[in-house]
């Protein structure tokens, strides 16, 4: 993943109700929910989740397939991951070397 990349994806994740679509689709699971269904868990207006789930795509950090007349939705957990570890991955690298992973803020200190 580069930078223009993560970028793309981090801004995507930057408003609450696509955070909150995303957010819905992860505890789905792979097998994804319709349009509908996100619709009755997030409480959210047609035209504003169809802008939503668009803007989504286009990051990749969500996939769409057509099922009849049905759009299954699902996380794109392999790009959740890899936008995650872009970030970790620089973790403790001023450290003189550090090879560890990044200890939970609540461990710092300890």
């Amino acid at each position: 993943m580069d930078l223009e990349e993560a970028a793309q994806g981090f801004a995507a994740l930057g408003s609450e109700s696509r955070l909150q679509v995303v957010l819905t689709l992860v505890k789905a699971g792979r097998s994804g929910l319709t349009v509908g269904d996100i619709q009755a868990r997030t409480d959210m207006a047609a035209s504003t989740l169809a802008h939503h789930l668009k803007f989504l795509t286009s990051a990749g950090l969500i996939v769409q397939e057509k099922a009849g007349r049905a759009v299954i939705n699902r996380a794109a957990f392999d790009h959740l991951e890899a936008l995650a570890g872009y970030i970790l991955k620089e973790c403790c690298v001023d450290e003189n070397g550090c090879t560890a992973v990044c200890a939970p803020e609540e461990e710092i200190g300890s």
